[in-house]
């Protein structure tokens, strides 16, 4: 099944798309990977989705991604006498660690983390950012902060603090156990929430070793801050735009998507685009102009995939919210003089490696001859990744022995994946490269393609070897 754009489709499963029949309509309409999130799924209920998926992707032959979306550290207030309280605009309101009920005066904060790290002038936004408070005393067991914008709140409503580095875990025990659950079930990729520095996906990476890679969601401006940092650890990034529209300015987060597209082109990464992108899809068979544009506009970035949340795991209308985003993918990279240009502007020169040069050199050779198609051979996925890095013309067509590669690549920008038996030799390589090109559709007989890979065969990371074949022919043409 040959999708006819290169931005991947990320759908969310829930209530209203967790039954095999659903979930099948989904990746007909051109869902490419799914999301579980593991805030509302038990682990039975993710085992079970998991072996829907993995069901469907046989049914269809073609690799499906399966991402694990982690809850994350959750700081949340006490509960309140009376289950809530209106808290006013302009009061002194105090926040302790005293497990008494609450009222319009104080309430606990049972996270004494919070207390060692906020410091006078701080801020904290309770539920979603409805209420803002700032700190103008903090002592271990006690903060006294300002109300700037009050209003009712209830019990158990979440905390977050934009100003302050809290030192918590970015994996809670209930993620950890849920860490393990999803590899253990064999996902392709996990999402760390809520992290605020590098060494947090240091740690998951100490628990994964390889087995999923991690995507760190960028919802919080201390993440932002050290974006640099934990792009260098992290295999790929989400731009979680909800929590980091209530943690900074609302006008800010369209920039912070731009420079977070921008870095993950550079370093040759995935980059979703994330949260409320179809919203009115939940309750409407139509969106919304302004969320049409939104998803064209992280398109026209060049974002490597966009995503559905409650649209389909929660909505009304969930295949047909996959189906809108796919046309809506399709009209934008049908537009070759708007899209193709706006691509190239955000070009940056390959890093002094072998792979990457070997990559670039594949684009510029296959864009000048006008070339059917790039064609990688891939073991790890790194050969794939670098040529969709360059964003080339031609699509790219990944073979690789390995099913978890193919998995994981079905979230990299314009890769096709194909799974297949590793090539005995070089002119096996090329023989089958020209022959899957063919099947898949992506060349025709007497048009060309260009052969990336790495020899050895099977050595990971070891891109060095472009040849040009002719499809229908044993001749292995250029090297």
């Amino acid at each position: 099944m040959r999708r006819q754009r290169r931005t991947k489709l990320v759908a969310t499963l829930g209530p209203a798309s967790s039954d095999h029949a659903v979930i099948g309509r989904l990746f007909a309409a051109g869902a490419d990977v799914f999301r579980i999130n593991m805030s509302h799924t038990t682990h039975d209920k993710m085992r079970e989705l998991v072996t829907t998926i993995r069901a469907v992707e046989a049914e269809c032959n073609r690799p499906i991604g399966i991402l694990v979306d982690l809850q994350g550290p959750k700081l949340r207030l006490g509960s309140f006498k009376n289950e809530s309280a209106e808290i006013a605009t302009g009061a002194d309101f105090i926040l302790d660690t005293d497990a008494a009920p609450g009222d319009a005066t104080r309430v606990q904060l049972p996270h004494p983390e919070i207390f060692a790290a906020i410091k006078p002038g701080d801020t904290l936004l309770i539920d979603d950012g409805k209420l803002r408070l700032v700190a103008i005393e903090a002592a271990p067991q006690r903060i006294v902060a300002r109300v700037e914008v009050g209003g009712k709140v209830s019990n158990r409503k979440g905390v977050s603090l934009p100003d302050t580095v809290v030192p918590l875990a970015a994996l809670a025990p209930k993620d950890l156990a849920d860490l393990e659950a999803a590899l253990d079930a064999g996902v392709d990729w996990v999402a760390l929430s809520f992290i605020q520095r590098p060494e947090d996906i240091a740690e998951a990476k100490k628990i994964t070793r390889g087995r999923a890679a991690v995507m760190a969601k960028i919802e919080k401006p201390q993440a932002v801050a050290r974006l640099a940092d934990i792009l260098d650890l992290a295999d790929g990034l989400m731009v979680a735009r909800g929590d980091l529209g209530v943690e900074m300015p609302l006008e800010k987060v369209p920039g912070v998507q731009k420079e977070m597209t921008r870095a993950c082109r550079r370093a040759g990464k995935p980059v979703i685009v994330a949260t409320q992108m179809l919203e009115s899809m939940i309750a409407s068979p139509v969106p919304t102009r302004a969320e049409v544009s939104d998803v064209a506009t992280a398109i026209f970035d060049g974002a490597d995939a966009v995503m559905l949340s409650a649209e389909s795991a929660a909505g009304r209308f969930p295949v047909e919210a996959v189906a809108t985003m796919n046309r809506i993918a399709e009209e934008v990279e049908g537009n070759e003089a708007m899209y193709l240009p706006s691509l190239h502007v955000l070009h940056t020169e390959p890093e002094a490696t072998g792979s990457d040069a070997i990559a670039a050199a594949a684009r510029q050779v296959a864009e000048t001859l006008d070339l059917a198609a790039i064609v990688c051979w891939t073991s790890s996925g790194a050969t794939g990744m670098r040529v969709s890095r360059e964003r080339p013309k031609p699509p790219i067509v990944a073979i690789s022995p390995i099913v978890a590669t193919g998995r994981k690549l079905s979230l990299v920008w314009g890769v096709h994946c194909v799974v297949a038996e590793d090539a005995r030799d070089q002119d096996d390589m090329i023989e089958r490269a020209c022959r899957i090109a063919f099947k898949e559709g992506f060349a025709k007989a007497g048009e060309r393609v260009i052969v990336v890979a790495g020899v050895p065969l099977g050595t990971p990371g070891a891109t060095n070897m472009i040849r040009i074949a002719f499809v229908g022919s044993l001749a292995a043409g250029e090297t």
